[in-house]
């Protein structure tokens, strides 16, 4: 299919569509070796040799952002060599994409996946310290005491943990966020929601095993901006124009925080 020269140009990240018909004009651009001046010349850019002061362009894939509900037995990676079903098999899409971070295997929740590498770098540094919130239901009824140790912080193998965001869930809450959940209140347990800025390995569980309440399970429902709203288990959709232009300012904003220092 054909478009026009300057607005290939643009998707390519060249420049900005006016500035790219400036490129045209001053003679800086060849199509199949011929230079170019004129505007509003058509070409197929799965065809054409399109080159910008002598250096072939390479078109930008377009961006996809996929909001998917990790259930848990499925392994975080593109594939995986024991041949563990992985979350890609739960989206059969043609674009090829990644998910940003990981859940392990045994939790569930919201799982971005997307071909967007800036995005993907600002979510998932150690640097950024975005917020990850959790509902997780652990063994046993956590004391004031253990719960505001790890508010302040826990020391585990590799280290004393930021503090972190706990308090407990009512019964009436949880059966309002999972309605649909079989056996979410069995006796013996408590629900908790977690909010941490780190993402070290199986942190969460480890946090809990540490003062005695293993966990039964674990749900992410927010990353950054995305929340995973009443999306069920295996299900995914793409994310609206608004959710990805959140995302982008949440992220962006915080890097140039981090930044400023």
């Amino acid at each position: 299919m054909t478009q026009r020269l300057h607005v290939v140009l643009a998707r390519a990240g060249i420049a900005s569509r006016r500035a790219c018909e400036e490129l045209i004009a001053a003679g800086r651009v060849r199509v199949n070796g011929r230079v170019v001046r004129e505007q509003g010349v058509r070409v197929d850019p799965s065809r054409d040799l399109i080159e910008v002061n002598g250096h072939p362009i390479r078109l930008q894939e377009p961006k996809v952002y996929i909001l998917l509900y990790k259930p848990a037995g499925y392994i975080s990676t593109v594939r995986d060599p024991h041949g563990r079903p992985t979350v890609l098999d739960l989206v059969p899409v043609a674009k090829r994409i990644y998910p940003v971070g990981r859940l392990d295997v045994d939790s569930e929740g919201l799982l971005l996946l997307t071909n967007d590498g800036e995005i993907t770098n600002r979510l998932t540094h150690p640097r950024y310290e975005h917020e990850k919130e959790y509902l997780v239901q652990v063994e046993g009824v956590p004391s004031r005491q253990e719960l505001r140790t790890l508010r302040e912080g826990i020391e585990l193998e590799d280290g004393l943990t930021s503090p972190a965001t706990v308090r407990v869930v009512s019964p009436t809450e949880i059966r309002r966020i999972l309605p649909k959940s079989a056996d979410c209140l069995p006796r013996g347990t408590t629900w908790l929601r977690v909010i941490v800025h780190e993402g070290r390995k199986r942190q969460i569980r480890r946090m809990f095993q540490a003062i005695g309440h293993p966990v039964r399970r674990l749900i992410r429902i927010r990353m950054a901006s995305l929340k995973l709203g009443d999306l069920r288990p295996g299900k995914w959709r793409y994310l609206s124009p608004k959710e990805i232009t959140q995302l982008r300012q949440w992220t962006r904003e915080r890097s140039e925080r981090i930044s400023r220092g």
